[in-house]
């Protein structure tokens, strides 16, 4: 079934691209590592980072950008769909200096690997600039917005964001970061506390001119090489579950939340509907391994040391956490042409039209 969805999806790209790019003046990324172009490498403090062999292996002269993959990620393949390059840069590489006054300006990427949510994800005590969190990749937006507004004008500037595409990959780190705390909340408890914060920010960026949102939910987050260790080598279901939750929990969040601004627009990605048939029935799908990481195996991050698999093409899993470029470019093209099972109300590229 993996195998078809793949073909079908690249087949209606291609028809859409022309027309989804023209609708699109620019996209803004916000999120975790899934998204991450680099961010973490501007951090002095942060050990959360990628910049270094293997990762990068696939990308163009081998360079190793902070992205946890061996090449592109799921947002450069979003942005590649609507005509793009690759992602926008992150915000933080570009010193505080934004080119909006030149015709080419096409966006920012503010993930940064390791956040989430909450603004204690990814922080120890220790080292509190170890990622930037969603609350302050939401403020960097709004230095973006006030940038526009002092270039553009206001009115322009809102008509430039109305059309730009704002996509959010967050979740999987808090929900991960509760289950293995000292003291964790309960899932009934914890996945609707995460929607009311996810709700905040997701305020504040329509106070500032976001308009059009394309949500990537969290994946099976139990099934990672990383979870598998502690599970016997089976997906740690409790994880998995938390996963579902979040996602039925967006859904009625992004319900309420247009139906209360109508103007706004948004696809919801379930990447975990696209991701656990493939793990539960490699054999339908183009990939022979979704248990392992082509980089580093078992409890071994992926560092210039690691073991390195050759058919990376094969393999689901890049490290102990995240996808592979073949894995983020086949999940981004079902967001981007999928159907209702993969993306709702509408997919992402339906998203550009709206």
């Amino acid at each position: 079934m993996a195998k078809g969805l793949a073909f079908v999806a690249l087949s209606l790209i291609i028809g859409v691209l022309q027309s989804a790019n023209a609708e699109v003046p620019a996209i803004f990324i916000l999120g975790d590592s899934t998204v991450d172009v680099g961010t973490n490498n501007y951090l002095p403090d942060s050990n959360i980072t990628a910049n270094f062999p293997h990762n990068g292996v696939d990308f163009p002269f081998q360079r190793a950008t902070g992205r946890f993959s061996n090449g592109l990620n799921t947002a450069d393949f979003l942005a590649k769909f609507f005509g793009f390059k690759r992602s926008p840069v992150s915000f933080l590489s570009l010193n505080g200096t934004l080119a909006i006054k030149k015709r080419r300006f096409r966006g920012v990427n503010f993930a940064s690997a390791g956040s989430g949510l909450l603004d204690i994800t990814g922080q120890t005590s220790t080292q509190k600039a170890n990622v930037v969190p969603m609350g302050e990749q939401v403020y960097q937006f709004s230095m973006v917005y006030n940038d526009l507004v002092a270039s553009k004008g206001t009115s322009e500037a809102q008509n430039f964001l109305s059309k730009s595409l704002i996509f959010i990959s967050v979740g999987s780190n808090d929900i991960v970061g509760n289950h293995y705390s000292k003291n964790p909340i309960p899932k009934e408890q914890f996945i609707p506390n995460l929607a009311v914060v996810y709700e905040k920010h997701l305020r504040n960026l329509i106070s500032v001119g976001a308009r059009k949102f394309g949500i990537i939910s969290v994946p099976p987050v139990g099934c990672c090489p990383s979870q598998r260790v502690s599970a016997n080598g089976e997906c740690l279901k409790e994880l998995n579950d938390q996963a579902e939750a979040f996602f039925s929990t967006m859904d009625t969040l992004m319900r309420n939340l247009s139906y209360e601004n109508k103007g706004i627009k948004y696809s919801l990605g379930n990447t975990f509907n696209i991701t656990k048939p493939v793990i539960d029935n490699p054999q339908n799908s183009s990939f022979t391994d979704v248990k392992n990481a082509c980089c580093g195996n078992g409890t071994l991050h992926c560092t210039p040391l690691a073991s390195l698999c050759s058919n990376r093409h094969k393999y689901l899993f890049w490290d102990l956490f995240h996808p592979t470029q073949a894995a983020s470019r086949w999940a981004a093209s079902i967001l981007f042409v999928g159907d209702s099972r993969f993306a709702t109300p509408i997919n992402f590229s339906q998203l550009a039209e709206a």
